[in-house]
């Protein structure tokens, strides 16, 4: 028999991870609420830094890297010890690890409100941050890698399987999507364009889903589930098909995202072949979860830990069902751009991770402070208010995506439209986000109600920092019992279950983006599409800085009834130039595609955007839109023009010598075209212009953003003569 060696398990990180992850959730949860709210009264959007385009992905940021992060790390720092009988590889690394992950995320509260953005969906920070990130991952792996090779057992239980990849896939993701050429400090392109650009994101938007925020999260359920249920898990052959099927096909579902856009059909039809094919594995894990309960049930009654993780689990099986659902052509023609889809994220936002990270919460906490849960009572009432809380929020978002998908396809005997104005929708939205704001602050209610009950637990225990243990040491060139089952050569080898992950996560990604980018033919040109102006640039910039993006589409998908309200259906040719590419996926507001030839059928002079952009209520009445009035009032900056234009032609788009040259007196002339027409628009109503107000809007960031929505569409049309009527 081995002898047995005496070590001590480091509780000091993992409560630090979840003293992070209690503070980071209530902050992210208020942010939301906030950005809920602002869709009700948009006169909350108080401030430029406050308005909802630019903390929309503060909150998203917050919930999934530093709450759910921050969960992520208590719990692997918790478990991995454990099941490996051996303390975290070094101390150092922790820190470094927690330390750097905090001022990551401080970076992006810093950021994001001042309008540092990529706009890239869950991949908003920029190119700076994307390099510490990359750093602090790797300071993780090394962590965890270095535990798993001083280990004290033989195989690795199935938890770890779920964390090697998530740790591996998360790199290469998080790699490739973000290569991008710095214009300044805080400002870059990315390096793919258009439709490149947009299945890259979906790549690893679609699986920072799965790879963050679900299979880490399965590696916890397969932990605490059992320890916290006193049974083992219910099938370990289950385990292995849920874990290796999982991995392959999720990293094949990003193109689900791109259902009925410019993206090549074929690339459309692997993703949702492999989604729908994801509902096995899902529901394998999610049947392995439950039935570990088998027996327990009565536990479940009495045991708020478990509450918790059934309402997770159960969260996570009606995601993964729909998931696939959404995939499918029909329902995804009718649910894409909706409030459906928010509903649908916020099932597994708030209720398989928001719930796991609860319960796993009321089990660490009491366990690392030597002490019992300060108040069962409290932790219940916690449970039956955010179970109600999820559901206050998402069924009336559910019920506004049907009314969202049905209002915008329908038509009358006649064959038009009958809500023809997109505002139609709009008005009719406001009593469900009213709900759905109510369900957000029920919810971070029972948050708040958490972090009490956690906080006076702590104060009754001591902080075991480093909890003794023993086990016997693992000798080198020992071999183990073998039950001849052919997984076994893979869990006993954490570099080979490495390897093979990799592989398996990377056929997928290289069978679809690879054509994408060596074969032309893929991505059909347009020979009259040529690049932005520099004013078109800037103001496109000014675009991305202001969110516009989080509300207004830029994809016009081949359906009767999107054409009949925007126009021509987009082509891949269109968007060869835009780095990065901006389809959007929410129509909070309406498409903008063909904003600059008649949007809804409908040309609008430069004086409609002036007034609208300054006061969208009054223009359109029912508009949530905030006001961009400020805009009139900042100088439009040309420090870092020439710069952009230089990286724009790293990247290929072929700007000349003389537009390099002759940039600022070509954004002059293009400025003073549009501030003459909105002046003389405005003189025609008995506005008086001075010359230096003129001079004052010509030079104005608002110019440079009409500049760019005036230029939308009108490469492959011919502008339509405005009507009185049109400019009304």
């Amino acid at each position: 028999m081995n002898n047995v060696e005496k070590f001590s398990y480091d509780n000091s990180i993992v409560n630090k991870f979840s003293i992070a992850t209690v503070v980071w959730g209530i902050i992210g949860m208020l942010v939301g609420l906030t950005i809920a709210l602002q869709l009700v009264w948009p006169s909350i959007n108080a401030a430029s830094w406050l308005n909802f385009g630019r903390i929309r992905p503060l909150h998203t940021n917050a919930v999934i890297f530093a709450f759910v992060g921050n969960g992520i790390f208590a719990g692997v720092y918790y478990s991995l010890q454990r099941l490996l009988k051996a303390r975290m590889f070094s101390d150092v690394l922790s820190n470094i690890n927690f330390w750097g992950w905090q001022l990551i995320i401080l970076s992006a509260v810093i950021t994001l409100p001042l309008g540092y953005t990529t706009s890239k969906e869950y991949a908003e920070l920029e190119w700076p941050i994307d390099i510490a990130i990359t750093l602090i991952w790797v300071v993780f792996g090394w962590n965890m890698f270095g535990t798993i090779l001083k280990r004290r057992v033989q195989h690795l239980y199935v938890a770890i399987w779920f964390y090697i990849a998530t740790f591996v896939t998360v790199a290469v993701l998080h790699i490739f999507n973000s290569f991008e050429l710095p214009v300044h400090g805080m400002k870059s392109y990315s390096v793919y364009a258009g439709v490149q650009d947009a299945l890259v994101q979906w790549w690893y938007g679609h699986n920072a889903v799965a790879f963050f925020l679900t299979t880490p999260y399965l590696g916890l359920m397969y932990y605490f589930v059992p320890k916290a249920a006193d049974r083992p898990v219910y099938s370990y052959r289950l385990s292995i098909v849920h874990f290796w099927a999982l991995i392959f096909l999720y990293i094949w579902a990003g193109p689900h995202h791109l259902l009925y856009t410019s993206l090549p059909d074929w690339a459309q039809s692997l993703g949702v072949a492999f989604s729908v094919m994801l509902i096995a594995p899902s529901w394998g894990g999610m049947l392995n979860g439950l039935l570990t309960l088998r027996g327990a049930w009565d536990r479940v009654r009495d045991d708020v830990v478990l509450k918790f993780m059934v309402v997770a689990i159960t969260a996570y099986g009606m995601s993964t069902f729909e998931g696939p659902l959404l995939s499918i052509k029909f329902f995804n023609m009718i649910a894409h751009f909706t409030d459906w889809i928010v509903a649908h994220v916020h099932v597994g936002a708030l209720g398989w991770n928001g719930m796991l990270t609860f319960g796993m919460m009321y089990y660490i906490i009491p366990k690392i402070w030597g002490t019992n849960l300060y108040s069962k009572k409290l932790a219940n009432y916690h449970f039956w208010i955010a179970t109600i809380g999820i559901l206050v929020y998402a069924i009336p978002l559910y019920w506004a995506g049907f009314v969202q998908g049905f209002m915008w396809q329908e038509f009358d005997e006649f064959g038009k439209l009958v809500h023809k104005d997109f505002l139609d929708t709009v008005t009719e939205l406001r009593p469900y986000y009213m709900m759905r704001s109510l369900g957000g602050l029920i919810y971070l209610t029972g948050a708040c109600l958490m972090a009490y009950n956690l906080v006076m637990t702590a104060k009754q225990g001591v902080l075991i920092k480093n909890e003794e243990a023993e086990a016997p040491a693992l000798l080198k060139n020992t071999v183990a019992h073998d039950d001849g089952y052919w997984h076994r050569a893979i869990e006993r080898k954490p570099i080979r279950m490495l390897v093979f992950s990799l592989i398996v996560i990377l056929i997928g990604g290289l069978v679809e983006i690879v054509p994408t980018i060596i074969v032309k033919d893929n991505i059909p040109t347009i020979s009259s599409v040529k690049p932005y102006t520099p004013l078109e640039l800037e103001g496109r910039d000014i675009y991305i800085r202001e969110g516009c993006v989080q509300c207004h589409s830029q994809m016009v998908r081949p359906l009767r009834f999107e054409t009949k309200r925007y126009g021509e259906y987009s082509k891949a040719g269109e968007f060869v130039y835009d780095h990065p590419f901006l389809w959007g996926s929410k129509r909070t507001g309406p498409d903008l595609a063909r904003e600059g030839v008649g949007n809804d059928k409908q040309y609008r002079p430069n004086v409609w955007h002036y007034n609208h952009m300054i006061n969208p209520q009054r223009i359109s009445p029912g508009s949530i839109m905030p006001s961009y009035e400020f805009l009139k009032e900042e100088e439009l900056s040309l420090d870092y023009t020439h710069k952009k234009l230089e990286v724009m032609i790293t990247l290929g788009v072929p700007y000349t010598d003389s537009t390099l040259n002759n940039y600022a007196a070509m954004m002059d002339a293009q400025a003073a075209e549009i501030a003459k027409s909105i002046k003389t628009d405005l003189e025609a109503k008995g506005i008086e212009i001075s010359d230096t107000k003129f001079k004052e809007i010509k030079k104005s960031e608002l110019i440079a953003l009409i500049s760019y929505l005036q230029r939308l569409g009108s490469d492959i049309h011919n502008e339509p003569v405005p009507t009185e009527e049109a400019g009304k």
